[in-house]
């Protein structure tokens, strides 16, 4: 193991772990935003635009993010609409993760007992008051051990971003090896940068999810 050059190709890790984190979190704070409307046009059931939404779920949950990133990087500038590769990306990401996220609002959403909802506006609560104080806190409560997979499976996502020569983890990692022939080392300060990335959202969900259970039951054996 060449410590030396993995000392001196960190700086080159870092920027790029900057870049993928920048990148990555645009897209997941627009895939949380478009969950959120998708969810509640399916819960709904508003006319047409829960057939719309249902395609969009299947369409973008059953195809890969690199396919995804090739229509849009290489055929919307054919068809008219130029996008940069660094937009791309975020754009990709939004909608790959606003699919995933749709069905986790969803389920929570769902899992939320109607009698309480049908209480509330007994109540006199109006339906902006009901969704705010009654049905979301439950339903993010609810579906907080999904939405945090589905952050960390977006975050690994970003791996892709390489192929539409975006300056990632993954793209500086691959340079590298071309360049200097230093496999294990580059794989392994990859393997430590996306730890870097990635470990801190699992354990910060972890913790907000068991105080989210201890506020809704209490501790254990009370």
């Amino acid at each position: 193991m060449d410590f030396a050059a993995m000392a001196q190709y960190i700086p080159l890790f870092q920027e790029a772990m900057l870049l993928t984190l920048r990148i990555g979190w645009v897209g997941i704070f627009g895939s949380v935003v478009i969950g959120l409307v998708v969810a509640m046009i399916v819960h709904y059931k508003v006319s047409v635009l829960t057939r719309i939404s249902r395609i969009y779920i299947e369409l973008f949950r059953n195809t890969p993010l690199l396919i995804q990133l090739f229509f849009m990087y290489f055929a919307l500038p054919r068809l008219g609409v130029p996008i940069s590769a660094e937009a791309c990306g975020m754009l990709g990401l939004a909608l790959l993760g606003g699919a995933y996220m749709a069905e986790t609002f969803r389920a929570g959403l769902e899992a939320v007992e109607p009698i309480q909802t049908e209480s509330a506006l007994a109540l006199g609560l109006t339906q902006g008051q009901l969704m705010r104080h009654i049905v979301l806190p439950q339903a993010v409560t609810l579906s907080i051990q999904s939405f945090v997979a589905n952050v960390i499976f977006l975050l690994k996502e970003t791996s892709v971003f390489s192929a539409i020569s975006l300056l990632d983890l993954m793209f500086v990692a691959k340079d590298l090896i071309g360049l200097y022939y230093k496999t294990t080392e580059c794989l392994v300060l990859l393997v430590i940068f996306y730890l870097i990335m990635i470990l801190p959202v699992s354990i910060l969900g972890t913790y907000i999810e068991r105080r989210l259970r201890y506020g809704a039951f209490g501790p254990a054996g009370a």
